[in-house]
């Protein structure tokens, strides 16, 4: 089955191919290249949306399969019908929209009209939805286009690392021996490798904040209840948010900009109401961190942390400091450790059995027994399902019923202590490493699963967390700085990482993944 797949991705890279050599030869590397130098580009002339585009083709053409890298399973074959499409519309308005020919990864759990939707699953490799997620949708409105969709870990099951029956393992491009840690793995490899602008990740514990800071890019999970989830196939729906893994916080932020507000279709989004700002780009102040109060969450980051990620933490704060925070350390929330337990329940099997009989809507395919029989899977992936089949809530779900984070008062109580304490102490934001350890070993990605630190506050209380990069190990390796914001306080998290990211710069691209007209000439 997963020889099948794989045959589709290069039968779709193979008539873009055919469509490119009808094209001028491509002449530039769109290494780190931000939504507002491409749009400058347009403007200037330098190069078109067509040319972009089959920039990064050629990259993944190069180098995603070459190196066992692994993070694209389709290619959209019309994107550059799509790109010369947006070239038309620029030159015929002189008008650029938020994302104007802005090409971009999608994690394969989000419908994609016309394109395979598996989440990583041999169970769905024939599933071809007729619509687009409510996010692709808006991202397409304004004025994205889908390059490629990208690897996961089947259903979303694993934060440890990305695979998947249908295309395989994800590795990081920092270091090929490395995992990009789990689920969104794959739009974390392509974005770090500079396959595409901005890419989509979805998140229920850990899923965009763990692999960007496994692969030094900014990752968004906005506030549950602020973005749609409807078409993107569920892992647990009460947990799930869907955002943008990028480069930069203000492409992240653009990408926000455009998904954020009401869907009928994701009742949970009504809470947003009132509560989106005309515009997030406005939020970006190199100079927002003077004055702001931050708090430092030890009881995370003093988790068994591995040294080098420790001394890059202290830095972090150090750095704070120099850019002008005030930081509060340490923040005690009271009963932090009594709050945090039995948070989590078990909800694929009524999430995963609603949406195949809402959009799948296969005889063959009903229940959690179909998928089962649809296998073999992986080893973790069939463990997985078997634990889904037989538990379907925490232990005292009778007392504490498993409802969303507006209802659900286990899941209100772990929130209020933490914005009653982030209110007492006058904080704009917590901070902790996103992992206390760096990525893991591909051949002992379970071993060395260790220090997720976002499985554990943002899931449940349904508050904003944002990663930004914070460094790198000796080996090379990236860590991730988060900061923890009160409901439906992104513009504070925006004005926050973004002062980080410019006062530190900490980003840069592989050194396995460089131009390759740069390579191409080092090799004459």
């Amino acid at each position: 089955m997963k020889t099948i797949y794989l045959c589709i991705v290069a039968f779709s890279f193979f008539a873009i191919s055919c469509q490119q050599n009808e094209s001028k030869p491509n002449l530039f590397d769109p290494l780190e290249l931000t939504v507002a130098e491409i749009h400058d580009a347009y403007r200037s002339g330098s190069f078109t949306c067509e040319d972009l585009m089959t920039a990064y083709l050629d990259r993944i053409a190069a180098y995603d399969q070459q190196t066992r890298l692994n993070a694209i399973t389709y290619l959209n074959p019309k994107a550059l019908e799509e790109a010369r499409a947006m070239d038309v519309e620029f030159k015929r308005t002189g008008k650029l929209r938020l994302l104007h020919g802005i090409p971009m990864l999608v994690k394969d759990n989000y419908h994609t009209a016309g394109m395979p939707t598996t989440a990583g699953s041999i169970t769905l490799k024939d599933f071809i939805p007729d619509d687009d997620a409510f996010q692709v949708r808006k991202l397409k409105e304004a004025g994205a286009i889908i390059i490629a969709k990208t690897n996961m870990a089947e259903w979303a099951f694993s934060a440890k690392h990305t695979h998947s029956s249908t295309a395989g393992e994800t590795r990081n491009p920092y270091n090929l021996a490395r995992v990009p840690a789990g689920s969104s793995g794959g739009t974390a490899a392509g974005m770090a490798a500079n396959f595409a602008a901005i890419g989509l990740g979805t998140d229920t514990g850990n899923s965009i904040r763990g692999p960007s800071s496994h692969t030094a890019l900014v990752g968004f999970r906005s506030t549950l209840g602020l973005t749609s989830r409807h078409g993107i196939i569920p892992l647990y729906m009460r947990n799930d948010v869907g955002g943008p893994m990028c480069r930069t916080v203000e492409d992240a932020t653009r990408v926000l900009q455009a998904i954020a507000g009401f869907d009928p279709a994701d009742q949970i989004t009504k809470h947003s109401e009132g509560k989106v700002p005309e515009s997030y780009l406005n939020y970006l102040d190199k100079d927002g961190l003077k004055n702001a109060r931050i708090g430092v969450l030890r009881e995370l980051s003093e988790a068994d942390p591995h040294p080098e990620i420790k001394a890059l933490f202290d830095q972090a704060v150090k750095d704070l400091e120099r850019l002008g925070a005030i930081v509060v350390d340490p923040v005690v929330v009271p009963d932090f450790a009594e709050l945090r337990k039995n948070q989590w329940c078990a909800d694929f099997r009524q999430d995963i059995e609603a949406y195949l009989a809402e959009h799948v809507k296969r005889d063959s395919l009903r229940t959690i027994e179909d998928i089962i029989a649809a296998g073999p899977y992986a080893e973790d992936v069939n463990e997985g399902l078997e634990y889904f089949r037989t538990t379907a809530a925490r232990k005292d779900h009778e007392v504490y019923p498993c409802l969303d984070p507006y209802s659900d008062k286990r899941r209100i109580a772990f929130r209020e202590a933490i914005e009653k304490e982030m209110d007492r102490l006058e904080l704009d934001a917590i901070i902790f490493p996103s992992w206390n350890h760096p990525a893991a070993i591909v051949e002992n990605y379970a071993e060395g699963y260790k220090g997720d630190n976002s499985q554990i506050i943002s899931p449940h209380t349904g508050q904003p967390g944002f990663t930004v990069p914070m460094g790198f190990t000796s080996e090379n390796l990236p860590a991730g700085l988060q900061f923890l914001g009160r409901m439906y306080d992104e513009p504070t998290l925006i004005k926050l990482t973004f002062a980080y990211e410019q006062g530190t710069l900490h980003r840069k691209q592989p050194e396995l993944y460089p131009g390759l007209h740069a390579k191409q000439e080092g090799m004459n």
